[in-house]
């Protein structure tokens, strides 16, 4: 059939499964929007209130559902506004299509009204991106752009799209969608070396990653870790591999992780690093880390492998491939005196005197949440001292169900994330955990969510200072707070009430859990302005370039 390069969109867009997308409608995008309200009855489109937060929407979408997150945008501006939420998507990677309009073709170098090079702009924080200059590409750039936004490492892919082209038309043959095939393992005689490395280990531990939930590998990897039993110490990108009650799950590593996690690494004889990149945030000091033990990466992409921290063997492939052949052939290992220890470890500050406080704790907050919401609920963070709090209180049971920004370190993520959740999620509910700085940088969402009655549970752990920057710099800057005591006037209950919807307060302990539970009952979104003290600190804490012998404890 001959149809239109706007309809071709649309008809590979239903070819590749896709039932949502986010957006933002421009000059450029007429056509493609022209074409989507033909197709409204079989693409929901979800529009924002600005690109940044169409972009993080489809990444929230994509983490919470392992499907391929859409965000369609026009030129110039609209193209740009998607950047931090591509260099988001891809250092965690998840696997995203941004199909931005440009101007026709004639325009193009032209410095016309709305132009800009996105396909160049791009490249450094993408997999791919190109530029359709014939309408017979259309399709088949597009196909490819959903292959490899899967294939491998996942990540995001960019298909830039002249308006003249989305005008023309082409014929039109559907072509079933060319599904990703797992890599294979590239130096399988590893498998066996690897094995005889756990058989001979007392004291190993797993550092487990978000590649295991990249590669749908966590039933794979729960049954592992039970195999050799080892302790499971996760990435922030990691947290939910495992469910937080397992007998083996740890919690989180790293520079705010526990005490515990740090005491593992420093005493294992084995790491198996599953998924995991060594990033700085959990590394530390590179060279030392994990120094007395034998280190294993089992990772997918090459680059990876002795880029942060040199190991002694290694595994190349999908991690579900991996773990599965892993499995085979290997007995079952038992750790009683190891897991014993950590179990000490776990307990070492039990006694140690409690803060002080006028205000409700963030620890408090977290604890009602993780008592009201169900197992497979979702929470989103943005990024700052609310996003570590959330790494080691909140209680995540589900894969999938913890949403954060964890290489890009995005202020302004959860909004977009939040909603691409829920949307993807309606008989779930979502929590979305911010920060009053994170919170101002992306709160005209809200009017998506009021939009589209999106029953979002908005709790703003509002310090009214910039607490993970400030907490920097009184641990190490003299307590020289430059420019982290904003003075902001915000009132968020009047704000929330300014974009139509609820607004509520908690300012005391014993208004914890009455606010959330109110909350829950309204079915709306609701932001809750949580006042806790700008004194919080998030630890324990390992100072960046540190060891766990370096760890702080109080401030």
């Amino acid at each position: 059939m001959k149809i239109t390069g706007a309809e071709i969109i649309c008809e590979c867009l239903l070819e590749q499964g896709v039932d949502t997308v986010f957006g933002y409608p421009g000059g450029a995008a007429l056509n493609t929007y022209d074409a989507l309200y033909k197709y409204s009855d079989r693409i929901t489109h979800i529009l924002t209130a600005h690109e940044q937060g169409a972009s993080h929407a489809a990444d929230g979408y994509a983490r919470s559902t392992g499907k391929t997150g859409v965000v369609i945008t026009t030129s110039g501006p609209g193209a740009t506004n998607i950047v931090t939420g591509l260099a988001t998507a891809n250092i965690d990677s998840i696997p995203m299509v941004a199909i931005t309009a440009n101007v026709t073709r004639d325009q193009l170098g032209r410095d016309s009204f709305q132009e800009v090079d996105i396909v160049n702009i791009v490249k450094p924080v993408t997999k791919g991106s190109y530029l359709v200059t014939d309408i017979a590409e259309l399709a088949p750039t597009i196909r490819k752009a959903f292959k490899l936004a899967n294939d491998g490492r996942k990540g995001p892919v960019v298909v830039d799209v002249p308006k003249d082209i989305t005008a023309l038309t082409a014929e039109f043959t559907s072509v079933k969608p060319e599904r990703p095939v797992p890599d294979p393992i590239a130096n399988p005689d590893s498998i066996a070396r690897v094995q005889e490395l756990i058989r001979r280990s007392r004291r190993p531990m797993i550092y487990a990653g978000g590649g295991i939930l990249s590669a749908d590998a966590c039933e794979e990897f729960r049954l592992f870790a039970e195999l050799i039993d080892a302790p499971v110490c996760c990435s922030l990108m990691g947290l939910g591999c495992l469910p937080a009650s397992h007998r083996l799950c740890i919690g989180n590593l790293g520079m705010h992780g526990g005490y515990e996690t740090g005491m593992i690494t420093a005493g294992c004889d084995l790491i198996l690093a599953i998924g995991a990149r060594f990033s700085d945030r959990v590394a530390g000091d590179r060279n030392r880390f994990g120094e007395q033990a034998k280190i294993v990466q089992l990772e997918i992409d090459k680059s990876e492998i002795n880029k942060n921290v040199k190991v002694n063997e290694y595994i190349l492939g999908d991690a579900k491939v991996i773990l599965q052949a892993l499995l085979k052939g290997m007995e079952r290992q038992e750790h009683a005196t190891w897991l014993k220890k950590i179990d000490e470890w776990k307990h070492f500050f039990d006694n140690a005197p409690k803060p002080h406080s006028d205000y409700p704790l963030p620890d408090e907050i977290i604890g009602a949440v993780n008592s009201l919401k169900a197992d497979d609920d979702i929470i989103a963070t943005d990024v700052g001292q609310h996003q570590m709090w959330v790494a080691q209180h909140a209680k995540i049971e589900t894969e999938k169900t913890l949403l954060t920004s964890g290489g890009m370190g995005t202020m302004g993520f959860g909004m977009g994330a939040a909603i691409g959740a829920q949307v993807s999620h309606p008989d779930k509910r979502v929590f979305l955990f911010t920060g009053d700085g994170s919170f101002h940088m992306n709160l005209n969402e809200l009017v998506t969510m009021k939009s589209y009655d999106l029953p979002v549970i908005v709790l703003v752990m509002n310090n009214t200072v910039l607490g993970m920057v400030r907490q920097w710099q009184k641990l190490f800057y003299g307590s020289r707070f430059s420019q982290t005591d904003p003075h902001r006037a915000t009132d968020f209950v009047k704000l929330a009430n300014a974009f139509g919807v609820e607004g509520m307060r908690i300012t005391r302990s014993d208004e914890i859990m009455p606010t959330l539970q109110k909350a829950l009952e309204m079915n709306t979104t609701v932001v809750i302005d949580c006042q806790i003290s700008p004194d919080a600190n998030v630890l324990p804490m390992i100072p960046p370039g540190k060891t766990v012998n370096e760890i702080v404890t109080e401030m």
